[in-house]
């Protein structure tokens, strides 16, 4: 149920604020964070009513009545809740509900979620069931539409496709805050006529457009991508990234999610080059069960950059203010003011972020990391399950990789994994040849990846070389999370293993599932669109730690190394991906041949 406007319940604001109505809950003597002066100002009282702050101030005895709850925050830290800026709700591995359950005890009160995962697997339809799941929490879940379905057409098929028609349909849903990351970055340049259509309609609608530039390169094609419209960019990863988003009037969202850990090289553009912190925003992009249940959420990426020389104030304001006023959204979330919804955090150590209260709009939702408010779970329908389509029963043969020609060596293209990032090296490898197939060299972490087709039935599988993980043994892993397409990836030592694998997948309906010598060690089921679990996230996250550990007994060390195959057919990161058109070479955005 979404909250009266200010316009609304303002003259009951100012009858709270003047003390001729009294406060649904005051909460005295605490420490607030200021993050539009940038003070922490200590003895504040704060009143709520209807949900929303209505005064902020030293004294709020006034406001107070026979029914008003009055809380003593005993000196402790009054926080703006927490706005995670750039996120994929699919990437935890559960629903819009379950991952909400997860972090709202994390002190994250509002998310920017991009739904492109389901929407390359369902299309439109997808992405209005979570715009409708994510409009009935009790905390600011508000959506993007996807904007590249699929990512980089003609180098990939995905189960569907979004166009500027469905932009511009999704622009009136009530809960539409913008347009997702454009991640087709040389179309934008391009002037790609798609392109250009999705990023009208959303500017006709006075909305935000996301960014998503991957190259490392920002000579004319970023200054083309930059004058074509997108507001922001989390796909840096130096510092020189961050400085050239800001100056060019972007905002630089710098990510900590599972997998990447962009924000230490990043920060220094503030913390060593003293630029204006204004147009920095912290975000996850990537955050899965474990990390959420183990590690936090917001408040992780809060304390990490924290740790990397941030006054934690500045942090803080990267977290909250900054966000808000980028989704235009200054006047109802990022700050404890007069008007605003009243989401806050009671807060005892400010540099660790610990996290003891955690309110939304008013209501007390969470209390030493443990979750006080009833969210019903979300039912999906039929439609959004069994959407994995094989086709066919697969068999060790359609692993099998022909030599180009006769020998005992070829020369082959590999993707080069880099731990804790997103994007892969093109890496090269001379690989033995017998019987006329190309073998592995699992002595030097070369093993086999596979991109299978699941939307249509095909029966497709493109064959390639992948090193970085690290396996010693006989094992294979598949998973039908494979951004953005969402087909099937499969990384193996053995063949026999990465049929068993790939076949279980079809037969579950999606996820995630490790196999070594015919045996399953571990799997983590995802019918909903083969991308999410129906379980809560502590069941998905128990799940997720037995296959991270199965994949360690395996000879894998790589740090989240099941976020990193995920990424491995995103054809819009450089450098080396596959697709089920065969392998890309991203920095050129061509098709290659698998062997030089």
């Amino acid at each position: 149920m979404q909250p009266k406007t200010w316009i609304e319940v303002a003259p009951l604001l100012v009858d709270v604020a003047m003390g001729r109505k009294h406060a649904d809950l005051v909460v005295r003597n605490g420490r607030l964070v200021s993050v539009y002066s940038g003070e922490i100002i200590a003895g504040i009282d704060i009143a709520i009513t209807a949900g929303r702050f209505a005064y902020v101030g030293h004294d709020a005895a006034h406001c107070i009545g026979a029914k008003t709850k009055v809380v003593d925050a005993e000196g402790r830290y009054l926080v703006p809740g927490l706005c995670d800026g750039h996120m994929h709700v699919e990437s935890g591995m559960v629903t819009v509900t379950e991952f909400t359950r997860a972090v709202i005890p994390h002190g994250t009160t509002s998310m920017f979620i991009d739904p492109h995962e389901i929407a390359n697997v369902l299309g439109l339809e997808g992405v209005r069931l979570m715009h409708d799941e994510a409009s009935a929490m009790p905390i600011n879940v508000k959506v993007q539409m996807p904007s590249c379905v699929p990512s980089a057409p003609g180098l990939e098929n995905a189960g569907a496709s979004i166009g500027a028609a469905e932009v511009a349909e999704a622009m009136t849903w009530p809960n539409i805050i913008g347009l997702g990351e454009v991640m087709n970055f040389p179309g934008v340049a391009g002037n790609d006529a798609t392109m250009r259509g999705v990023i009208d309609a959303t500017a006709k609608a006075g909305k935000t457009v996301g960014g998503h530039f991957a190259s490392p390169e920002l000579g004319r094609a970023f200054h083309g991508y930059v004058a074509g419209g997108p507001e922001d960019d989390h796909e840096g990863t130096r510092v020189e990234d961050a400085i050239a988003r800001v100056r060019q009037g972007m905002r630089a969202m710098l990510r900590l999610g599972s997998a990447w850990y962009d924000v230490a090289s990043q920060i220094k553009a503030v913390t060593e080059q003293g630029l204006d912190p204004r147009n920095f925003i912290l975000c996850t992009d990537d955050s899965h069960s474990g990390t959420l249940v183990h590690e936090g959420h917001m408040d992780r990426v809060v304390r990490h950059a924290i740790a990397q020389g941030l006054k934690p104030v500045t942090a803080i304001q990267m977290a909250t203010i900054n966000t808000a006023q980028h989704f235009r959204m200054e006047r109802e979330i990022g700050s404890i003011t007069p008007g605003r919804l009243a989401d806050f955090l009671i807060v005892s150590d400010l540099p660790g972020l610990v996290v003891d209260r955690v309110y939304g709009r008013g209501v007390l939702l969470a209390e030493k990391g443990k979750l006080l408010a009833d969210i019903p779970a979300y039912d999906y329908p039929a439609s959004a399950k069994n959407t994995v389509k094989l086709g066919r029963k697969l068999s060790a043969k359609d692993f099998d990789i022909a030599a180009p020609k006769p020998g005992k060596i070829v020369t082959a293209r590999v993707i080069g994994v880099i731990e804790n990032q997103a994007p892969t090296r093109a890496l090269e490898a001379e690989l033995p040849v017998r019987d006329g197939i190309v073998g592995m060299d699992r002595r030097n972490d070369v093993c086999q990846i596979a991109l299978v087709e699941r939307h249509k039935g095909t029966g497709g599988v493109t064959n390639g070389f992948v090193s970085g993980f690290g396996y010693t043994l006989d094992c294979a892993l598949a998973s039908t999370v494979a951004h953005d397409s969402h087909h099937m990836i499969v990384v193996g030592t053995n063949k026999e293993d990465m049929a068993k694998a790939a076949n279980r997948l079809g037969e579950v309906g999606g996820g995630v599932v490790l196999f070594s010598k015919g045996r399953e060690l571990a799997m983590v089921e995802m019918p909903i669109a083969g991308l999410m679990s129906d379980e809560r996230a502590e069941r998905v996250a128990a799940k997720a730690d037995k296959l991270v550990g199965a994949m360690r007994a395996m000879g894998c060390t790589l740090n989240n190394a099941y976020m990193q195959h995920s990424l491995l057919a995103l054809v819009v990161i450089p450098e080396l991906r596959i697709s089920d058109i065969g392998i890309i070479d991203v920095r050129t955005f061509q098709k290659v041949d698998l062997f030089l």
